[in-house]
């Protein structure tokens, strides 16, 4: 998900440049009362409080209800309690009053893809790369989606166009480490993990996957050092329901930290 961040003017220009004419004139208390509530929607987000965020937003649109914005990032906070379907009505909206602006879509794809609808999610990710060739997020969702469908060395592809335009975008680094996994290359994708966590430690998905790899190739002792820093940062990957589920790896690296977890 990619929050949409804009004071007052740019909520508007940028995302409903329309209807902005008739709401320039809004009063100095009107103008207070918005940038408020964007602060308190974003501080309750940065504090993980997502159903207070959510309230926020809501309280934005029933003062706004033509705003892009604010339909996307309550769809956000809807997203970020597990609750896609209802995200994705928000990001529908915020299409149709932003169908020109990227992260609408951007954000409708992970709701379509937490919902298993992987060829709309990719048709999301396609227009915003349509919109703006060099968005990094988007071929790395992109390749997310492809995952979903068994496309891996595609998902690949879309992984490393994600690096190139990005080179400091982690995520597709580590997602795309994962997929070499999965197709079979097993040393390269070892390497690229230890790659990546020297430049990022407390990367916790790559760690965990590195040992998974580790211990799928018989290094034992390198597998459980590594592990322990995975069950103190977040101990959902002991779940390997949430692993297969929720984030969703490949099926082999799956199988490589179930053998790890159940010390086969």
């Amino acid at each position: 998900m990619r929050a949409i961040f804009a004071a007052l003017l740019a909520l508007f220009l940028l995302l409903n440049p329309a209807p902005v004419q008739a709401q320039i004139n809004i009063t100095e208390t009107e103008s207070n009362q918005l940038n408020q509530l964007v602060k308190q929607a974003f501080d309750a987000t940065n504090a993980g409080k997502f159903t207070e965020a959510e309230g926020y937003w809501t309280d934005l649109i029933k003062l706004y209800p033509d705003n892009a914005a604010g339909w996307s990032n309550r769809g956000n906070a809807k997203m970020s309690q597990n609750r896609p379907q209802d995200a994705l009505e928000d990001y529908n909206r915020s299409v149709e009053l932003a169908p020109n602006f990227p992260d609408p879509y951007l954000n409708r794809g992970a709701a379509l893809e937490s919902l298993g609808k992987w060829q709309e999610a990719i048709a999301d990710y396609d227009h915003v790369l349509a919109i703006d060739p060099q968005d990094a997020a988007a071929y790395n969702n992109r390749g997310n989606a492809k995952s979903g469908l068994g496309k891996w060395e595609e998902a690949i592809a879309d992984y490393q166009t994600a690096m190139r335009v990005n080179s400091r975008f982690s995520t597709a680094f580590g997602n795309n480490a994962i997929a070499l996994y999965q197709v079979g290359k097993t040393n390269e994708a070892i390497v690229a993990m230890k790659n990546i966590l020297r430049k990022y430690p407390n990367y916790t998905d790559v760690r965990a996957a590195l040992t998974a790899a580790l211990w799928a190739n018989h290094k034992l002792g390198e597998a459980e050092s590594n592990w322990v820093s995975v069950a103190n940062l977040d101990p959902r990957y002991q779940d390997i329901n949430w692993v297969r589920d929720i984030r969703r790896w490949p099926p082999l690296m799956v199988a490589a930290l179930e053998k790890f977890l159940t010390l086969k």
